[in-house]
């Protein structure tokens, strides 16, 4: 299994930007995809951004252009770098890890959350 830790979040002015953090206790290289998921009070959690271990990455429609998902595998600790931030995204905002082999889905691990307000 794999431990995560996130950093980062906080309050925000409209049209700000963040950048979150999410640190894991070993080496995610290749073998994790890994994932910012969000979920605002009352509502499902959305997946936001994803990236695999091949560096293949997917966003929400309405992050595109704003928001970008990277990694650092010598510090195994992925980032997302938020832009233009909106009120409407204010949200705990979730890192996922994705264990995978083959074909096969391993496992998933979850960051604690970090709040995200996006308010004036």
């Amino acid at each position: 299994q794999v431990q995560l830790v996130e950093s980062g979040g906080g309050l925000v002015q409209p049209g700000g930007s963040l950048r979150l953090s999410c640190a894991a206790s070993g080496s995610i290289f290749r073998t994790y995809n890994m994932g910012w998921y969000r979920q605002a009070p009352g509502k499902q959690r959305e997946l936001v951004a994803r990236e695999t271990g091949g560096s293949t990455t997917n966003y929400a429609d309405s992050v595109k252009g704003r928001f970008t998902i990277s990694r650092d595998n010598a510090k195994n600790t992925v980032y997302l770098q938020m832009k233009s931030l909106k009120p409407e995204e204010t949200a705990v905002y979730y890192c996922n890890a994705e264990r995978v082999g083959g074909t096969l889905v391993l496992g998933h691990y979850w960051g604690q959350g970090t709040q995200v307000t996006v308010s004036s």
